[in-house]
């Protein structure tokens, strides 16, 4: 028999519950022996909960969990920074394998953490921390092993995927989508860390660490969220034959690696543009495989907590064998994350600018002069004397789109640069 410990009891802690009990049969016969939950830790003892579990099994002390000696994987569910990731170095030197969907922890500490478990000969497991319900983790550390990956996309966050495309499809604007998507569960009251970028950057930030085997600290990737993403700009996208999309985008090459977060327009007629709702989306390029697409839903109580199950089965399976997955964390490379300013994009601009001759005379010289040039150009007539005027860039270097930016700005027909928004072609 092994015995597991679980620090939290929330959505997807609940979920794991669940789970284990209803495919306990299922599970012992995948693990060999029986799995059994000696532990649960939650910040309430009297709190009603929406999954029956025998009081005795709850505990408020993380001291239940973490310093018995009858349990073998931890299973963290209790989220955030801390006090997770003390919580689990201390199981982990106490000899017990983990189990996580903590993307914030492994994203910033995953070097420390593996090490560790190196030096204590444990495991540890994380497939839940990324994209919830859609396997990826495990086919890159197995299935794709024998291939050397060349890039990632992902649409890796439920909640921003669920609001443009209901935007796009409801012709809301951005704020409208928000209270919509916190309405039916989808977004949390504060929903900063989905809508700024945050959340899908720890996501690609683990994905392009295990993909190219180079530590990415998560700190040098570049994030941009979708709040400024105007209605306007969705219908233009359409116009033009694309679909906003927030895309997590990892690439590697030989000046180093390209790891982003960032609004893109995405040609309508590519895989990823069809992901719609809560759904999450990987699209990869592997040297040997090529291509390989999957999707599934990106978060919730039963597809993270399949994904976390399944975890602990791996592990259950590994220990009642007398084995280890072996991490080979020690020969990962630190990585050397090219700054944004010297990646090169074509891009989708709006200014909105005074309806008199020569503006945009003016405007294309100056993204001449620095070496922008120009796919197309759209211009819509209003009755008005101030008109949108929209542009699409070649592939251009950021640093000389930025220039031009500061220079157009200044000019006097100009109004204002309403959005400057990524497009990718090349997928």
């Amino acid at each position: 028999m092994l015995r597991i410990g679980i620090l939290g009891l929330g959505t997807v802690g609940s979920g794991v519950v669940k789970i284990l009990e209803k495919n306990s049969e299922n599970i012992k016969n995948k693990v060999g022996t029986e799995v059994t939950i000696e532990k649960i830790l939650v910040n309430n003892l009297k709190k009603e909960r929406d999954v029956e579990i025998k009081k005795e099994l709850l505990t408020d002390k993380v001291e239940d969990i973490i310093n018995n000696s009858n349990i073998d994987i931890v299973v963290e569910l209790i989220g955030g920074e801390q006090p997770a990731y003390d919580y689990i170095i201390k199981a982990i030197e106490n000899g017990k394998s983990i189990v996580t969907a903590n993307k914030l922890v492994i994203a910033k500490y995953g070097k420390r953490i593996f090490r560790k478990a190196d030096e204590n000969d444990v495991q540890v497991c994380y497939e839940g921390s990324v994209a919830g319900g859609l396997p990826i983790i495990r086919p890159l550390q197995n299935s794709l092993a024998a291939n050397r990956i060349e890039k990632i996309y992902g649409i890796l966050n439920g909640t921003t995927n669920y609001i443009l495309t209901d935007m796009s499809k409801e012709k809301k604007d951005f704020a409208d989508s928000l209270k919509n998507a916190q309405a039916l569960g989808f977004a949390e009251a504060d929903p900063s860390s989905d809508i700024e970028g945050y959340d899908a950057a720890y996501k690609i930030t683990i994905l392009s660490s295990l993909a190219f085997e180079r530590f990415v600290d998560v700190n040098e990737v570049y994030v941009e969220g979708i709040k400024d993403i105007d209605i306007e700009d969705i219908e233009l996208a359409h116009e033009m034959g694309y679909v906003i999309k927030l895309l997590a985008i990892a690439k590697n090459s030989s000046e180093g690696l390209d790891v982003r977060v960032h609004p893109a327009f995405v040609p309508e007629d590519h895989p990823l543009a069809m992901i719609n709702g809560t759904y999450n989306c990987v699209y990869l390029h592997g040297d040997a495989v090529g291509q390989v697409m999957s999707t599934a839903r990106g978060a919730g109580q039963m597809p993270t907590g399949s994904a976390v199950t399944a975890d602990i089965i791996q592990v259950a399976k590994d220990i009642n064998h007398n084995q280890r997955e072996v991490q080979r964390m020690d020969s990962f490379l630190e990585s050397n994350v090219i700054k944004i300013d010297e990646i090169e994009n074509s891009f989708y601009l709006r200014f909105e600018v005074k309806d008199e001759p020569g503006v945009m005379a003016h405007i294309a010289k100056i993204f001449g002069d620095n070496n922008v040039s120009l796919a197309s150009v759209l211009q819509k007539q209003k009755e008005n004397p101030v008109v949108p005027l929209v542009f699409i860039t070649h592939s251009v270097r950021e640093k000389d789109l930025n220039q031009s930016l500061a220079k157009i700005k200044k000019l006097d027909d100009v109004i204002e640069i309403k959005s400057v928004i990524r497009v990718e072609n090349n997928i």
